[in-house]
């Protein structure tokens, strides 16, 4: 199978070409025009990484299954070796599906360790840049996957003062010498434009190619990262073996594209709920049609991977629903007015199979508190509004408590935090809890003092550092 341009299904890339090389030309995304379908009847007794080839050898990409039946074999070193994931019972219509049980403790992970395995294979001896935007766990997860990596240096470009602290000291803290972090000043929005400006800038490819290096990217603009996602929401809808809602927090909709590639793909999900912060944006436009970003600014938030106002996977719904010439006009009135609009019938189509709401910081606050038996970190909790009790429902949980203490510490005991260490030391013992070590390390280490950049600098200072 090929995958085709968002904006112009003429123009087509193997699987490998956009693994190594995911823009799409004129700034548009790779995606498949079709997509296979499976009899999940089928489908019933497999482990997870037998279904994980099952689903990615139905897509006949060019890639033989066993490069990535040894890309699945990173699983092995999640908290579970069986399984990557985890499915807790809640009540008889209520499950949450725990994404975060690998390295960095955050749902990322399971598509980026494998990712890097794939990456690392097709490269062969060629040298690479990864470059990668985040909000916060993207930037962690992909700088454990090819930390000390073979002709492979990554950089992970995120807003200061946009993440947790802990996420930052994930960053700050990853040493080996193939890494580098750099905050900005702005917001996630400008980190992702500063990244897709250099993906596609043609004085620095040439400075790369100087250099004998290829550019690629992390992000989920590359198609890679959205295969694996598919794969957590088809194993879940299988094991619960009912048909379910799914609820899932956020923010560059990645993660909520997957779970609709999986429903088309045959899995038995209802509708696909889509929580966000007050950064409502997308609540807004599954409910109006309208994607109107005149109007809005960035909020901070306790919610901050999902703390993003321009959310790139839309642009690969839009394409899955509308095709390729609907899509090119919709995403040049975002580039040129900062909005666009559905009809009335396109609208509809979207709602046949999405809903969507949006949850304040005090209503996220409250559902943690309501919740605490469990410990909902500051994102899975902006789900809770969406939950209809009467009906079979799965929540999409996509990061570990720990990593937010402050705002958990809050919402639990209506106290500031003063001591991070302290207070999630606080938390795990009040509730019973394990701090996971790649976490509790990060508060043993020294204080490194971290150089914000302006935008404009980003460019020669990813130059400067890759000549060193």
């Amino acid at each position: 199978m090929l995958l085709h341009s968002t904006q112009d299904i003429t123009q087509t890339s193997s699987f490998s070409n956009a693994l190594l090389n995911p823009s799409a030309p004129n700034n548009a995304l790779y995606a498949p025009l079709n997509l296979p379908r499976l009899n999940p009847e089928n489908l019933k007794n497999l482990n997870y990484k037998e279904l994980a080839l099952k689903i990615i050898g139905a897509f006949d990409f060019d890639i033989n299954l066993q490069i990535f039946q040894k890309a699945l074999e990173v699983y092995d070193n999640f908290d579970d070796k069986n399984c990557p994931i985890n499915i807790t019972k809640i009540n008889e219509n209520l499950y949450i599906n725990e994404l975060y049980h690998g390295p960095t403790r955050a749902f990322k992970d399971m598509a980026l360790q494998p990712f890097g395995v794939l990456l690392e294979y097709l490269k062969k001896d060629d040298f690479y840049l990864i470059m990668c935007a985040t909000s916060g766990d993207t930037g962690p997860a992909t700088l454990k996957s090819f930390e000390n990596k073979k002709n492979i240096k990554v950089v992970c470009i995120y807003p200061n003062d946009g993440t947790s602290k802990t996420q930052a000291l994930q960053m700050i803290h990853s040493k080996a010498c193939n890494l580098k972090s750099i905050a900005i000043k702005g917001n996630f929005d400008d980190a992702q434009n500063a990244l897709k400006t250099l993906l596609n800038d043609e004085e620095f490819k040439a400075v790369l190619k100087k250099e004998n290096i290829h550019l690629s990217a992390a992000n989920s603009v590359n198609f890679g990262r959205i295969l694996f996602q598919i794969i957590y929401h088809y194993y879940a809808s299988l094991k619960l073996d009912k048909n379910l809602d799914i609820i899932i927090p956020s923010g560059n909709f990645g993660d909520a594209l997957g779970a609709y590639y999986a429903k088309k793909m045959g899995a038995k999900i209802s509708k696909i709920k889509i929580a966000s912060n007050s950064n409502n944006i997308l609540s807004e436009f599954f409910n109006s049609g309208r994607y109107d970003l005149r109007t809005k600014t960035l909020q901070k938030t306790i919610s901050p991977a999902m703390d993003i106002l321009i959310s790139s996977n839309i642009e690969r719904l839009l394409f899955d629903k509308f095709k390729d010439q609907r899509t090119k006009e919709l995403m040049l009135n975002l580039k040129n007015e900062k909005f666009y609009e559905l009809n009335f019938e396109e609208l509809k189509l979207l709602q046949e199979d999405f809903e969507a709401d949006f949850c304040t910081d005090e209503e996220c606050m409250h559902y943690i508190k309501q919740y605490q038996d469990y410990l909902l970190d500051p994102h899975t909790c902006t789900c809770f509004k969406m939950l209809d009790s009467n009906t079979p429902t799965l929540i999409t949980s996509t990061a570990q408590w720990s990593k937010f203490t402050p705002s958990m510490y809050k919402a639990l005991f209506n106290k500031e935090c003063l001591d991070e260490k302290k207070a999630m030391q606080e938390i795990a013992n009040q509730f019973n809890q394990n701090i996971h070590p790649n976490i509790a390390c990060l508060f043993e280490q020294e204080d490194i003092k971290v150089k914000t950049y302006k935008i404009d600098d980003l460019k020669q200072t990813i130059i400067d550092w890759i000549k060193q």
